[in-house]
């Protein structure tokens, strides 16, 4: 009877140089595990799956994914770098090779990480549902307008947005929008949510923390054509003044898996390109 972990290898499909990578690894994740499915569709079904790891190949975009496709059943996830930044697929082909053998040895922690629940609901009955990892934005296209957004935190009013949108994020999905409208990065493994508005029409509407505990609602004041909420870069739904979006922390949270070596400021050190020092020679007077 075999000892090795069951591994369960996500990759997205159509991606020549992801194709590539697997070829390359798939000969090292047989030798050290078994392999219960390598799936190139994101299709496989996680609701009775005895996996001990899953492997996403690909850029933070797949990870977004996996977590997406394993919902309510959530594994421990290894993230091999194949796109661009990478924060949450840290890794690098090589340095998978490397540490994969360890990982199957037990040599690693698991740190989980928040997820939310998104809800919308119209006339008191719930028409959208969405698990998502990274964050909950209302965002308006043409013909471009500001949008009035009002926040209920735990069914009180807290304030109404005049902005171009609202972004709810998660520690984990502080790096992705939320870090481009100005928002703060947070510690990923934070049991808290960020509200930031894009392009406040009110200076001192600044960026908020908040505990996870929280429910956060949001309402549209005024119509607008093209509103919609939009999970982890996907659009749900249309939204109009008649719809809540309510947002609260999931049951489920997804688990990534570290391996010795990683740390959060390294990675903001190397992905965000912060150099530590000013360019150019400063000198003292």
């Amino acid at each position: 009877m075999s000892t090795h972990p069951k591994v369960v290898v996500l990759a997205p499909p159509d991606k020549p140089h992801v194709a590539q990578a697997l070829k390359r690894l798939e000969p090292v994740l047989r030798n050290y595990s078994e392999i219960l499915a390598i799936d190139q569709a994101f299709e496989y079904s996680f609701d009775q799956c005895e996996a001990d790891f899953v492997v996403v190949l690909g850029g933070d975009g797949s990870i977004l994914q996996s977590a997406r496709q394993m919902g309510r059943f959530q594994k421990p996830v290894l993230g091999v770098n194949l796109g661009r930044l990478g924060f949450l697929a840290a890794l690098t082909p090589e340095r998978f090779l490397d540490v994969w053998p360890e990982v199957c040895k037990g040599r690693y922690s698991k740190t989980p990480h928040l997820m939310f629940e998104c809800k919308v609901y119209r006339d008191g009955g719930l028409i959208h549902q969405q698990l998502g990892l990274n964050e909950v934005s209302i965002l308006g296209g043409p013909p471009y307008a500001m949008l009035q957004i009002d926040l209920y935190v735990d069914q009180q009013l807290a304030t109404t947005y005049n902005c171009d949108g609202l972004i709810i994020s998660t520690p984990v999905g502080s790096t992705a929008h939320n870090l481009s409208a100005g928002g703060p990065i947070l510690r990923k493994t934070l049991q808290a949510f960020v509200i930031s508005p894009i392009s406040p029409h009110t200076l001192t509407m600044r960026p908020v923390v908040d505990t996870a505990d929280r429910v956060f609602e949001l309402k549209l004041r005024h119509k607008h054509p093209s509103a919609s909420v939009v999970v982890d870069g996907r659009v749900l739904c249309p939204i109009d003044p008649a719809a809540t979006v309510r947002i609260h922390r999931a049951e489920s949270s997804f688990e990534l898996i570290s391996v010795p070596g990683q740390n959060d400021y390294k990675t903001l050190r190397e992905k965000l390109g912060w150099s530590g020092s000013p360019s150019g020679h400063i000198e003292h007077l």
